[in-house]
């Protein structure tokens, strides 16, 4: 029985992320699409009420070294270019297909980044680079099925900063302390922006709410269960997994947003999360 446990531990934390991942491009679809809230507000709720369940995440667990503010500007910089950048991105793009590209853009930059590094690919990681990137191309190539050309940009650069806000955080020893310090330093960055576009502020009790949620649970309770499961995963397993969340944002956006599954995202699904898949088997066979 106990020899069980940790792995049931790490597939229920697993399972509840992902859900809490795809959840948050859900959240922001209902809140950005209808119009209920405007993007900067959102974004800065976001991140105000995720820095202040993370903080106490970290007072209810009893760890002082947040305190220390073990952050670096440069990550909270990042992590402030993708909010921004995810956010606005969905006053256009459905739920399922900005977590696609998101997710997509994500591992493509994490797996260059590598290469990048001196890393020696396999054949596998080569064919799977290639093939993932012609989903991308594809999927935001013009067509009438085709998503807005500056929703995706906006996407594709909210996956390339977190891709690099994942890099800068790997060496880190307390990774919820590291992500608590970086959302409390990209605050003001996101009240700056919420300044700058106030004459354009558009509150509705609802936008708020869905802004609450996906910070403080969707991020904040998503972020610290996911490095929580890291501890019972492997690099390419945890990898690999992270594949369904945009196959889960799909399933929500159709059953919860009325969204439409077009056969444009269908093929690009399978050539974007099939090219991730054989990259990460052609790492773990290295």
């Amino acid at each position: 029985m106990s020899y069980h446990a940790p792995a049931l531990k790490t597939s229920i934390l697993t399972s509840c992320t992902l859900i809490a991942f795809a959840t948050n491009s859900l959240l922001t679809r209902m809140a950005l699409g209808p119009g209920s809230i405007d993007a900067a507000s959102f974004m800065t709720l976001r991140l105000v009420s995720g820095a202040a369940m993370l903080l106490a995440i970290m007072t209810f667990s009893q760890r002082k070294s947040v305190v220390k503010l073990q952050g670096k500007w440069t990550a909270a910089l990042i992590l402030f270019l993708y909010a921004v950048t995810f956010s606005f991105s969905y006053l256009q793009l459905a739920a399922g297909t900005g977590a696609l590209i998101l997710f997509g853009s994500v591992q493509v930059t994490m797996i260059v980044a590598a290469l990048k590094q001196g890393e020696k690919p396999h054949p596998l990681e080569w064919a799977g680079l290639l093939l993932a990137l012609m989903g991308l191309l594809y999927l935001v190539s013009p067509g009438l099925a085709a998503p807005p050309v500056m929703g995706s940009l906006l996407m594709v650069m909210a996956g390339v900063a977190w891709g690099f806000y994942s890099l800068l955080g790997r060496g880190s020893q307390d990774p919820v302390a590291y992500t608590t310090a970086n959302f409390i330093r990209a605050v003001p960055f996101t009240i700056g922006v919420s300044l700058i576009s106030l004459s354009e502020m558009h509150l509705t009790l609802t936008g708020v709410v869905l802004a609450l949620l996906s910070g403080a649970l969707a991020s904040g309770v998503g972020y610290a269960m996911w490095y929580a499961a890291l501890k019972g995963l492997t690099a390419t397993r945890a990898a690999t997994v992270q594949l369904a969340v945009p196959v889960i944002a799909a399933l929500g956006g159709i059953l919860f947003l009325q969204e439409t599954l077009s056969a444009r995202l269908v093929l690009a699904s399978l050539l974007i999360l099939g090219g991730i898949g054989l990259a990460v088997m052609g790492r773990s066979e290295q």
